[in-house]
């Protein structure tokens, strides 16, 4: 495997413009001291490849062209105004500090963002009021206030293996976490159920948005 070559996008204002981040051969920095308002930033790159250090995303719009796993970077950029579209897998956005002790992890925000276009499944939102954001409908769902919601949760029955792996252990999230989403058909697969199983539990909660 060849060299990469590094993309650096720091120490500027940048307006209106459309970012492509989709060469498989580069590594992309975004930040720091950088603002983006009212771009559009295109995303085809794994998570290695893509590093945020503290920047700002002012009213963009995020296109993701392949799955984006596991990506804790979000949880240090400021994102405000933002829509994304694409599939993402363990990404944490908003603001956790103590994630790690580079001084970038106090710069993450999130408000007033617009997830309806996404599948977001196993992601969290931390640190944030999670009434300015608009989620993905059904098949994902979306648990509010998971650490304060645990107690009842525990109480009624869930399908497979749900209770187990994911209620019960609820308690045990960072205590920033102020929403986690999760897509049905895939942690269905994972823990031996159905999306409609889940569903039938997911509808007596008004704290959970699918």
């Amino acid at each position: 495997m060849g060299w990469l070559e590094n993309v650096i996008i720091e120490d500027k204002v940048i307006e209106n413009e459309r970012l492509e981040l989709t060469d498989k051969g580069s590594l992309y920095f975004l930040g720091p001291n950088l603002t983006l308002r009212n771009c559009t930033v295109v995303l085809k790159v794994s998570a290695r490849r893509l590093h945020i250090i503290g920047a700002r995303f002012i009213d963009c719009a995020f296109e993701v062209k392949q799955e984006l796993k596991n990506h804790q970077d979000w949880v240090r950029a400021s994102l405000k105004g933002c829509r994304f579209k694409g599939r993402f897998s363990g990404c944490d956005f908003g603001h956790w500090p103590e994630y790690g002790s580079d001084p970038d992890y106090q710069h993450g925000a999130i408000e007033d963002c617009d997830f309806t276009e996404t599948r977001l499944d196993g992601c969290r939102f931390m640190g944030c009021d999670p009434c300015t954001l608009r989620f993905p409908r059904w098949p994902c769902f979306t648990i509010v206030d998971p650490i304060g919601r645990a107690p009842e949760l525990r109480r009624v029955e869930w399908p497979g293996l749900f209770g187990r792996i994911v209620i019960e252990n609820l308690h045990t999230q960072p205590s920033p976490t102020k929403a986690l989403v999760e897509h049905a058909p895939s942690i269905a697969r994972e823990l031996e159920t159905t999306p409609e199983e889940l569903r039938a539990v997911i509808e007596k909660f008004d704290f959970i948005l699918y």
